[in-house]
Formats: structure tokens, sequence, C-alpha cells
């Protein structure tokens, strides 16, 4: 365990600088978009990361509910956490890309406002866990992380079956993309699948160590108003 922190922190590091020099040195530049198109690199891995640990967030939430395992409500509450710090980055890195591209900052387009709603379901997700004292805080919030987490495949799915702003699909639909692209996107997919992973790995140890030191005070003030009396 205290080696494999460390490892998987050189390699995280060692691939986000590989993923850096592929999307602004080695992919050729979008012959309609431009250099703003570099953006896509970060833009859909961010997506990518917020997924995943939201889903990472749905199966602990489940767990919860199912075993009331205080690991794995530690598990959920630090994947929403970082999972909303990365959805944060795909709707600043949006509007930074839509704007010499589409001409506006935002639109209301079905797959730009389902990931608003994902992030406000989790953001009220993170203020119900900080502000409210009750002892079914966990289980509602596990509830509503279930519910959120249905809006995923919304999100995902809606520029397959509606039309958007949002072009359709390069890879999986028929389309191509030069082949540097591609590697330089697949880099920054792992670069940042494991920067997630990391992230999440350090706020699960921190949730731990705050509940133990907690469950520790909450002890020691029993044992002196025992002793007390």
């Amino acid at each position: 365990m205290k080696i494999t922190f460390p490892i998987l922190a050189v390699l995280t590091a060692l691939l986000l600088g590989y993923g850096l020099y592929q999307a602004l040195v080695v992919a050729p530049t979008e012959q309609t978009m431009g250099d703003v198109q570099r953006i896509f690199y970060y833009h859909v891995p961010s997506a990518w990361a917020a997924g995943l640990l939201f889903f990472v967030n749905f199966i602990a939430s489940i767990v919860y509910l199912w075993r009331r395992n205080s690991k794995a409500d530690a598990v959920a509450l630090a994947a929403a956490e970082v999972g909303v710090i990365f959805c944060t980055i795909v709707l600043v890195t949006g509007p930074i890309w839509a704007r010499p591209v589409w001409g506006i900052w935002w639109t209301w387009d079905l797959r730009l406002t389902l990931t608003l709603v994902l992030w406000l379901i989790f953001v009220s997700y993170l203020v119900l866990r900080r502000f409210s004292s009750s002892g079914q805080t966990p289980v509602i919030a596990a509830v509503l992380s279930i519910f959120g987490t249905l809006d995923i495949p919304l999100v995902y799915f809606s520029i397959w079956f509606f039309r958007t702003q949002h072009p359709q699909p390069v890879m999986g639909n028929g389309g191509s993309i030069d082949p540097r692209m591609l590697h330089a996107f697949f880099v920054n997919l792992i670069a940042f699948t494991c920067l997630g992973v990391l992230i999440c790995w350090a706020r699960y140890r921190v949730e731990i160590l705050h509940r133990q030191l907690e469950e520790t005070q909450a002890l020691e003030s029993l044992l002196e108003a025992r002793g007390s009396r």
C-alpha cells in the first residue's frame, strides 16, 4: 500500500506530461476548428473520469445501503467529491471550446443541460453530506447518488438519438480520426483515469483517518463523562 501509491503518482505524472506533449505537439491541428480543438484532449477525458467516479460512487452507495459498511460510504463520498471536480472541468472547458466554434459560450443543448443537471445533483449530494447532521444522512445521500447516476447514460446517448449542438460521435459511428489524434486522446484518457483514481484514493484515506479520529474523540468524551460521575 505504501509503495503502490507513490508508484501510481509517478506513473500518473509521467502520463500527464506525455499526454500534454501528444496533445500540443504531436497531434495535428484540426482543419476546421484550429488549435482550439486541442481542448478535446482534456475535455473528453475529464468527462470520462467524472463518469467513472460517479459510477464508483453508485456501486459504493449500493454496497452501503445493502451492508451499512462505513468504508463503502467513505468510498462513495471520496468518489463524489473528485467526480464533481472533473465534471466542473468539463463544464468549464466546454464553453471555452464552444465560444470560437459555435459563437456562444453556452446554449441549452441537450448534452450540456444533462451534464449540468448531473453536476447539480452531485453538488447537492456533497452539500447534504457537509451540512446535514442527521444519522440518516448517508442513507439519503446514497439514494440521491443512485438517482443521479441514472443521468450518466442520458448524457452519453443524447447525441446518438437527438439532434444537438454537439457533433455526432467520430469513433464507433462510421467516422474517422487521424491516428496521431487518436493516440493523443487515449494517452490522456488513461492519464486522467489514473489521476482520478489517485486523487480519489488519497481522499478516501483522509476520510478514513478523519472518521477514526472522530470515533476516538467520541470514545474519549464518553470515558471522561463516565469518569466524572
